[in-house]
């Protein structure tokens, strides 16, 4: 595929082909379950075999210098034509905040298109639902911006594209997978993969997109980003412990360096929005075999590249 093609046309494309881009991803997303090869989805978490090389992305808040940078660095998308056993994951929090929202999207869903098997999109909490938003949520304000009148329809069928996104991607005895963190009292898989229905009488959907690891609190203290919660390293533990996972990964916070090592090593967190409208000073994104077991997210440090 020619992905600095896709790029050029993120900047051209009309409503009418950049929704028909959105209902086919959700087209593809919704039909998952029934056969994905490598990828297991049941419900809403992916589980992925420990077979062949994954690269996660953290937060990109449309920004698409950083994506394009990402794709030419590390020259994934390359081992995913040539190889069915490479994984790319997204965090999450792919607009809002940066000019080029649009633009992001309409990239990543063009390459979920190209690689249905191989790409998994998880949900971030600016991919909320309507009573968990992130706020400022200034995508109508880019899609009026770029597509003028016909923003409205636009708008509508990204909003139900955030309905089929994934919570979590889980990989045994390895990585857990989410946006913002772990709920305190989730017991089971099941209960990460249902997080959409059981809400809003259980909280694990707005803790998977809110939740952040803090090294301070003991258990959790409510988040001062007005939903989720602060996680201390004991229940990182715990969570882990029971879904058998060794490692948290994640994204949600703004991190000048691009990654974080929280928990004592068992919370990795990373930022591949290196420009607008944050500009820190990298960003970052992981790059590791999943046959491989890791105890440790320091372990991992080899495989975390900076930009």
């Amino acid at each position: 595929m020619d992905f600095l093609e896709i790029v050029k046309e993120s900047s051209t494309v009309d409503a009418d082909d950049f929704t028909k881009v959105v209902k086919q991803a959700i087209g593809i997303i919704s039909g998952e379950n029934v056969d994905c090869g490598k990828l297991a989805p049941k419900q809403k978490l992916v589980n992925l075999s420990p077979v062949g090389e994954v690269l996660v992305i953290g937060d990109l808040h449309g920004d698409l210098a950083s994506l394009k940078a990402i794709m030419m660095k590390s020259a994934f998308l390359e081992r995913m034509e040539a190889c069915k056993n490479a994984t790319m994951v997204f965090l999450g929090d792919y607009g809002d905040r940066g000019i080029l929202s649009p633009e992001v999207y309409y990239v990543v869903l063009r390459l979920k298109l190209a690689f249905p098997r191989q790409i998994v999109l998880l949900r971030g909490n600016h991919e909320g639902p309507s009573d968990l938003m992130a706020s400022p949520h200034d995508l109508p304000i880019h899609l009026q911006r770029k597509f003028n009148e016909k923003w409205i329809p636009v708008y509508q069928q990204i909003r139900e594209f955030f309905s089929y996104l994934y919570n979590a991607v889980y990989v045994e005895e390895r990585y857990l997978m989410v946006h913002g963190g772990v709920p305190r009292n989730i017991n089971s898989l099941q209960e990460i993969a249902e997080a959409d229905r059981l809400y809003p009488e259980k909280t694990f959907l707005e803790e998977l997109l809110w939740n952040d690891p803090d090294e301070q609190v003991l258990d959790t203290y409510p988040s001062s980003r007005g939903a989720g919660n602060l996680f201390g390293k004991a229940v990182t533990k715990a969570v882990l412990r029971k879904l058998n996972a060794k490692i948290l990964i994640r994204g949600h916070q703004s991190i000048r360096e691009g990654y974080r090592i929280n928990h004592d090593g068992k919370v990795l967190t990373l930022f591949s929005c290196k420009e607008s409208p944050y500009f820190i000073a990298y960003g970052a994104y992981l790059d590791v075999s999943l046959t491989e077991k890791f105890e440790n997210a320091s372990q991992l440090l080899p495989y975390i590249h900076k930009f």
